[in-house]
């Protein structure tokens, strides 16, 4: 089921989100609703309170981009995108590369708000299944961001905190515009 996306506004994309204690059905319903709005809303990734639900809960699919990672380790074996997607995971923790870069982000709580965000190129994730296993993900380039942008909305931070200053002064009135749409 397809479910709607919560805007720029709304106070639960700044909650801190709690941790899946337990795998149920109704978690696994949940995934398959965010996997299917992410598909919907022509998305990569999807973090639960995104759609409403403050847990720590989040997909991505970069399966679409071709050459996103340099590489792919899950629990040390190389692996390929196309093998790992869609990537479901709870309560992840992360670890990042010393290297940084900057690259254009958008987010689907954000129509039409793009900028440059700053971020390690590289990350090493801990992060529990649906299953119930945990693995470790090693990667880079586009998969190691979106896991970031979408860890990053479990802890209730946006990829608007992430961009310099001259970046938010230069989206401030369409971002002002949001939140004050939110109200209305």
């Amino acid at each position: 089921m397809v479910r709607e996306i919560i805007m720029y506004g709304d106070p639960v994309l700044r909650t801190k989100c709690d941790p899946v204690e337990e795998v149920t059905d109704e978690i696994r319903a949940l995934a398959d609703d965010m996997l299917e709005t992410m598909v919907d809303a022509d998305g990569i990734g999807l973090a639960a309170p995104q759609v409403g639900e403050p847990i720590q809960l989040a997909v991505i699919d970069v399966s679409l981009a071709e050459d996103c990672v340099s590489y792919l380790r899950i629990d040390g074996k190389e692996k390929s995108v196309k093998d790992c997607m869609p990537l479901v995971f709870i309560n992840p923790q992360l670890e990042f590369g010393d290297t940084k870069e900057n690259q254009e982000e958008g987010c689907l709580s954000f129509p039409d708000v793009r900028g440059e965000v700053r971020r390690p190129y590289e990350v090493v994730a801990r992060m529990q299944l649906l299953d119930g296993s945990t693995i470790r993900v090693e990667t880079d380039g586009l998969l190691a961001r979106v896991i970031q942008h979408e860890t990053d909305h479990l802890f209730g931070v946006l990829f608007i905190d992430r961009m310099s200053a001259a970046q938010k002064l230069g989206l401030k009135k369409k971002i002002r515009e949001m939140q004050q749409d939110y109200v209305r």
